[in-house]
């Protein structure tokens, strides 16, 4: 099998088999483009016609490489074309019935020594393979959308793949320009694996009335920095093609976190399978469009809401990061802020933390020397809560101890005047629990900011079924004045974003255990195939392995599911110490500062 794959076919000319045949035919491939439909090879030739055109204008190619590149890319109708094509990269429907057949005929027009791939992301392909006549030259080579942007390429082995083909598309993979993975087979690989997880997750949440389409999207976006909310993401690849991968993922696993939520079937079956269709979670202005359209699940302005309660002076409980960056975003806000402390020493150190960030700010061209005065003078350090007898917002940010934060609210509920809104920062704790501390519990919200708070824009409101509905009209109120995104949840364990990221880092975790994966390639898959800012190894080293293992108990005790029990590497670590950069070692080891 050591031969130069210069020729290689693409069987199927939807969205993906036009782009990887795009990625060949500008890296110098000969490409042999085969659909049963012409209007299908007609639309790819058009499809890369016109990106070739955009290439043209923007500098990046000549006229005549562009001449070369559409000269390289012929199309077929009968299969019988791929004769001569020394690799065959199939990307038809997701079926094990057209995938084996495929396979079949092959066998019957290739050369012994052509390579054959499948570009599946959800069938096995060791089943796959077993029909074939040479399933020592069968593998997985599984591009992502859009194929020429996408650096990610999964190559999949299965126990009767052959080396010598492994390693020709591994560097086939490099000289177009991407970062090949090698992984084993199962379903979903890594990429996948992990993201359907997660987007059937949301879907679940979504479909269970927890918070809107809207909000999911946007608390995933903010507080994760990923490029789209996972309803978005659904809708991009297709509901149906999302219930096809949880279906196959789910026959291996048995995992329920893997079992496609109902709304999936109820969306395929309907038709509404995302934008393709032109509806999906969201309704777009016609099938293929991008444009999300107003229906009727768009939120409203709601004229009859509630009014929400003055606010001019907030009282800010803790000496951490997250406390003191909570009290620079209020004063930036133009809010007077008392920051209190355990003492007057550690308030003073947690002020000149904000000292040093709004320095920073001015250094960079951010803040100017007047606007740092004048926030740092609206900041009153205090040694005692006494301090909070006027606030009419007072928000907690100590330590993640239930019992710390209850005696906490009992003082709060002491020295606050009558009328006060009392919010905490918890990320895990149920909020009713602080509120049930105080004698108002009906004044008590979630206000869950994200670290480093001054930067991140989203803030978690959590109403608890005691809450006032102008105490969250209060807050939301507060989060458009401090220029935050507020997203409405209730109070459950992991509110959205924890909940929906921290099943994703244990999945992760699991894959390594089970020596599936590197460390390496994991993270590298999830940057380059899912958009993610840091691979989860990456993000829980920077989390706090004892963090996320807290995180991790907490959605486990709360849902009960099998499948959230914290993975026994995660476990180990933490028992060893190895928490994450803070302590030099985690996943990873780092230079001690």
């Amino acid at each position: 099998m050591d031969i130069p794959l210069s020729t290689i076919a693409v069987v199927g000319l939807g969205t993906m088999g036009t782009g990887i045949a795009e990625v060949l035919a500008r890296a110098g491939r000969e490409v042999i483009g085969i659909d049963i439909s012409e209007a299908a090879a007609r639309q790819a030739v058009a499809a890369l016609e016109a990106s070739t055109a955009r290439a043209v204008q923007k500098g990046r190619i000549t006229e005549g490489e562009r001449h070369d590149v559409l000269a390289r890319f012929r199309t077929f109708s009968d299969l019988q074309a791929a004769a001569d094509a020394q690799l065959v990269i199939e990307v038809v429907p997701e079926s094990y019935e057209i995938k084996q057949q495929l396979f079949r005929e092959l066998d019957a027009i290739t050369s012994p020594t052509a390579i054959l791939a499948t570009g599946t992301n959800a069938l096995s392909v060791t089943r796959l393979a077993a029909e074939s006549q040479h399933p020592e030259r069968v593998l997985g080579l599984h591009f992502f959308n859009p194929a020429p942007a996408m650096k990610l390429v999964e190559v999949v082995s299965s126990v009767l793949t052959a080396l010598p083909a492994v390693e020709a598309v591994t560097e086939l993979a490099r000289e177009l320009g991407k970062e090949p993975v090698a992984v084993g087979d199962r379903p979903g690989f890594v990429a996948d694996g992990l993201l359907f997880g997660y987007l059937n997750q949301a879907a679940a949440m979504y479909e269970a009335s927890y918070a809107s389409r809207e909000d999911i999207d946007a608390a995933m976006k903010l507080g994760c920095g990923l490029p789209m909310g996972p309803l978005a993401l659904l809708d991009l690849i297709g509901v149906d093609t999302a219930r096809t991968v949880l279906e196959a993922m789910y026959s291996e696993s048995h995992d329920r976190l893997h079992a496609p939520a109902p709304i999936l079937k109820q969306l395929s079956e309907a038709g509404l399978t995302g934008r393709k269709s032109g509806r999906g979670f969201y309704t777009y202005a016609a099938p293929g469009s991008q444009t999300v359209v107003p229906d009727t699940k768009t939120p409203q302005e709601s004229t009859g809401a509630a009014a929400g309660r003055t606010v001019r002076s907030v009282g800010v409980a803790g000496s951490g990061t997250m406390a003191s960056g909570i009290a620079e975003v209020f004063a930036k806000a133009g809010y007077d802020v008392v920051l209190a402390a355990r003492s007057q020493e550690k308030a003073d150190t947690a002020k000149g933390r904000i000292a040093k960030s709004l320095e920073r700010s001015v250094t960079k061209g951010r803040l100017t020397a007047e606007a740092r005065d004048e926030t740092l003078a609206r900041i009153t350090a205090a040694g005692s809560l006494d301090s909070f007898d006027d606030v009419d917002l007072a928000v907690e940010a100590v330590a993640e101890d239930l019992a710390v934060k209850q005696q906490l609210f009992a003082t709060l509920d002491k020295v606050c005047k009558p009328g006060a809104v009392l919010a905490t920062t918890t990320s895990s704790l149920p909020v009713v629990a602080c509120a049930r501390a105080t004698s108002r519990p009906q004044d008590v919200i979630g206000m869950h900011f994200f670290n480093p708070a001054p930067a991140m824009k989203l803030v978690e409101v959590v109403r608890t079924v005691l809450t006032d509905d102008d105490v969250h009209a209060t807050v939301r109120e507060v989060c458009g004045k401090i220029r935050k995104h507020p997203v409405d949840c209730g109070d459950r364990a992991g509110f959205i974003v924890n909940a929906l990221l921290f099943p994703y880092l244990n999945n992760a975790i699991k894959m390594v255990g089970e020596h599936y994966a590197t460390l390496d390639d994991i993270d590298a898959a999830m940057k380059l195939g899912g958009g993610y800012p840091m691979g989860p190894f990456e993000l829980l080293d920077v989390v706090g392995l004892d963090v996320s293992l807290a995180i991790e108990k907490v959605l486990h005790s709360e849902f009960r599911d099998p499948g959230l029990a914290p993975a026994p590497l995660l476990e180990h670590l933490v028992a060893a110490g190895c928490l994450g950069r803070k302590t030099g070692r985690g996943f990873r080891e780092y230079a001690r500062r």
